[in-house]
């Protein structure tokens, strides 16, 4: 009787075990995201054009790119915070590099964070009040010569903005 009883608190925590490593990939299915495009502005007249995923409720602000392997060249995420405030972000449970570009209620770049570390923890400072955050595969940023001042068109930005 003994020996059947081990068996089966092995066989329940082999389970436990494959139902915690399982976790990420059943997140990554419940959470679901709205996309649209996303033009971004730059001060030399360059019109550059993203298809980017609407992370506007607390849950998608959370969970975010979490988890996710890899993401074309021209998409992202948008974080509408709905107000403007400091923001800070890390990159916790976090797989890709990604560029993370901080702007104000009318949609203008404040800041930019490049080549943020996968997986880590370190906190990523807005530096000032912003309403979105717009994320990108990292080198974006540098290859696209995305700076301060250029400007976030999208149909999130230009609702909030009225």
């Amino acid at each position: 009787m003994r020996s059947l009883f081990s068996v089966e608190m092995m066989r329940s925590a082999f389970m436990a075990l494959f139902f915690i490593a399982a976790l990420p990939a059943f997140a990554q299915q419940d959470m679901r995201f709205d996309k649209e495009p996303l033009i971004i502005q730059t001060a030399a007249g360059k019109m550059l054009h993203f298809t980017v995923e609407i992370a506007a409720t607390g849950d998608q602000r959370a969970y975010g790119l979490m988890f996710r392997k890899s993401m074309a060249e021209n998409a992202g995420m948008i974080f509408d915070f709905g107000v403007s405030r400091r923001v800070t972000m890390w990159m916790e449970n976090t797989v890709l590099p990604l560029d993370m570009l901080f702007a104000d209620d009318r949609g203008v770049i404040t800041h930019i964070k490049e080549d943020a570390t996968p997986y880590s923890r370190d906190i990523i400072d807005s530096m000032g009040e912003v309403r979105y955050v717009v994320e990108v595969n990292a080198g974006v940023a540098r290859k696209l010569n995305i700076r301060p001042g250029d400007r976030l068109v999208s149909a999130t930005i230009t609702k909030k903005a009225k």
